[in-house]
């Protein structure tokens, strides 16, 4: 690793919040989980909130700044961004996230940084590329195995694809990750786009994606963040370091 800690950007939300004795402040929140991992493994984060001049001139600003970006998890990208109408389950739109986040998908391709997608932000990556998604998991697989209970993790087998950079991570056997999601990437819709499929859940649901000609360009579709294996984490902090300028 580089002497020089990486700065890593991480995406979030922009909320009400109420902390006693204040109510409903507007204030940036992202769990911080998020932080912990990157801090550990070595980075230096800096949270990137929605902002309503987003556009990729801005997001080139922004990433120019960065060694590498986590796009986090978070509520459904709105339908209407992959030609889609919102089935019933759908979430309240975010168009704040949406824009600024699949700017920052658009412009951290063309810049070839390190980014590593969390659960929303695997379904940004591949929207932004031109991908779809299944809106509603078990409408497809017939179970609620991805996301059972509100407001609590629960794990599932996932296994990666052979030969994939995930693979060469976590290896190519059965691994139980942390999942909350009840929306997913469509396979069909990567073909011919930088994606190709990386990980899947039994039931066929698409569970990692990767960019194979790109130096560290992965997503998941659970949540690394909520469980203890920090290889993910571990492994952008390192791509960052490497594509410091002046690195070794």
């Amino acid at each position: 690793m580089s002497a020089v800690r990486p700065v890593i950007g991480v995406s979030c939300y922009v909320e009400h919040v109420d902390r006693s004795p204040w109510l409903a402040q507007r204030s940036a929140v992202l769990p911080h989980r998020y932080v912990a991992h990157l801090e550990r493994a070595g980075a230096v984060v800096v949270v990137l909130p929605p902002r309503p001049d987003a556009d990729d001139e801005l997001a080139d600003a922004v990433l120019g700044r960065l060694d590498a970006l986590v796009i986090a998890g978070g509520a459904d990208v709105q339908a209407d961004r992959y030609d889609a109408e919102p089935h019933p389950t759908s979430q309240p739109p975010r168009p704040d996230r949406d824009e600024w986040e699949l700017a920052l998908a658009r412009v951290s391709a063309e810049r070839d940084l390190p980014v590593l997608g969390i659960c929303r932000g695997m379904q940004v990556m591949a929207v932004a590329a031109g991908g779809g998604l299944v809106q509603h998991v078990p409408d497809v697989v017939g179970h609620d195995a991805h996301c059972p209970l509100p407001g609590e993790y629960t794990s599932h087998p996932v296994t990666p694809v052979a030969g994939a950079r995930l693979a060469e991570l976590l290896g190519t056997g059965s691994l139980d990750v942390p999942t909350y999601h009840h929306q997913a990437v469509r396979p069909e819709t990567l073909e011919g786009t930088r994606y190709r499929p990386s990980a899947w859940h039994a039931d066929g649901t698409l569970e990692a994606m990767e960019d194979p000609s790109a130096r560290f360009r992965l997503a998941v579709q659970w949540h690394p963040e909520a469980g203890h294996d920090t290889r993910l984490f571990d492994a952008l902090v390192d791509a960052a370091s490497r594509t410091r300028p002046g690195a070794g």
